[in-house]
């Protein structure tokens, strides 16, 4: 008997970097038919060119439009965190299932404020869990999908390494996690109003969250609760004492924000883990999750790898040829990026969204471990600005 392909419509709300990895991995979901409908961007040219190079059936400046749309299934938003949590709560309302990028949310100040990094980080705290229960309870009430885009949960390593644990039965009892890079070209990542902090949040949120979720895989494995108990946490703005020639390699420019971070959790079976975030890291992008058991020791590259090594002289006819991410040059030996949208898991990511709403399933990463990231994450800037330990 012929089973029937399911199909799910996608509304698109931003028309960025993000809307072109997810475009990517929407055209690699199989088993399921993904109609591109609707991509929305204030910028009409913007989102023209996403609309031509994933064949999305239409453009729309207004995201009303979308949600009016008794077609679309599903509101992708890969907007800046600013706008996060009150798309998802209109979209939510609307009837729409939701796939929200990370970070979920962030503290970002008044509209137009300066120097909001200045602000108390406890009273960032507070605002940043206020705006997830919000959330929370339209979530709750809606009956519809909350989808997180975190690929660090869907990276084939890490992927792997939850398949052992599971497996064994594994005590967790330390993990370590990275993704440091050069810094961002974006004006907006020196601005805690455009990022809602800075390396911890934009990319030391991956690792941890792909941590938390790790640590979740074993708790379930073994019929345990384990919960976050503590957060103890460093930050700081390194790059303030080179000269201006000094700088030049390095593309961090922190205004208010950290270029450096580090965070210590403890969880409530007295285990560890460690998340690492710097902006001043040469060389290329730096993921990675090393996870320590009772009975194995599991070392998650996601970049770089040694898949492919290459080495050239000269770059001719290597104009259009993706090598590596966050390198100046193509010249002498990299470590070449070989199915990236796979290894660091966007393929997966939208397979497994694709499958919740059009069969009804339970996400691997989920508003939960949304909530429970952006918790972890500004009690470690509060604890990074209060030299304490954080206890929940």
């Amino acid at each position: 008997m012929k089973t029937e392909i399911k199909t799910v419509v996608i509304g698109t709300l931003g028309a960025g970097y993000a809307a072109r990895l997810h475009g990517n991995g929407y055209k690699k979901v199989s088993g399921i038919n993904v109609r591109l409908k609707t991509i929305c961007d204030i910028q009409a040219n913007l989102a023209e060119q996403v609309k031509e190079q994933f064949g999305y059936e239409q453009i729309c400046t207004d995201y009303q439009e979308m949600l009016a749309d008794p077609e679309i299934d599903v509101i992708d938003i890969v907007t800046p965190p600013f706008n996060h949590i009150e798309m998802a709560i209109r979209a939510l309302k609307a009837g729409k299932h939701v796939i929200c990028e990370k970070p979920l949310t962030g503290y970002f100040g008044e509209r137009g404020a300066q120097n909001v990094g200045s602000t108390s980080k406890a009273l960032m705290f507070r605002e940043v869990l206020s705006s997830m229960e919000r959330l929370k309870k339209v979530v709750e009430e809606s009956g519809k999908k909350f989808l997180y885009a975190e690929n660090f949960v869907y990276a084939t390593p890490v992927q792997k390494a939850a398949e052992i644990i599971r497996a064994k039965k594994s005590k967790i009892l330390f993990m370590k996690g990275e993704e440091s890079l050069k810094g961002s070209s974006s004006p907006l990542a020196g601005k805690w109003s455009g990022t809602g902090g800075g390396t911890l949040i934009r990319t030391g949120t991956h690792p941890l969250s792909g941590m938390l979720w790790l640590k979740r895989q074993e708790a379930a494995a073994r019929g345990e609760e384990i919960t976050v108990v503590s957060v103890t946490a460093d930050c700081g703005k390194t790059t303030a004492c080179l000269t201006e020639q000094e700088h030049r390699h390095i593309a961090a420019r922190p205004e208010d924000v950290e270029d450096f971070g580090m965070i210590t959790l403890t969880f409530s079976d007295g285990t560890k883990c460690m998340t690492i975030a710097s902006d001043t890291v040469l060389g290329g992008t730096k993921n990675y999750i090393e996870v320590y058991s009772n009975d194995s020791a599991l070392m998650c590259n996601i970049t770089p790898t040694d898949l492919l090594n290459t080495y050239f002289l000269d770059e001719e006819g290597l104009e259009d040829v993706y090598i590596s991410e966050m390198l100046p040059a193509k010249l002498g030996w990299n470590k070449a990026f070989v199915s990236d949208e796979i290894i660091r898991g966007y393929m997966g990511e939208l397979q497994d969204f694709m499958e919740t709403i059009a069969y009804d399933k339970v996400p691997s990463s989920d508003f939960d471990l949304a909530y429970e990231s952006m918790k972890v994450m500004y009690a470690a800037y509060q604890s990074a600005e209060e030299g304490r330990r954080i206890d929940f």
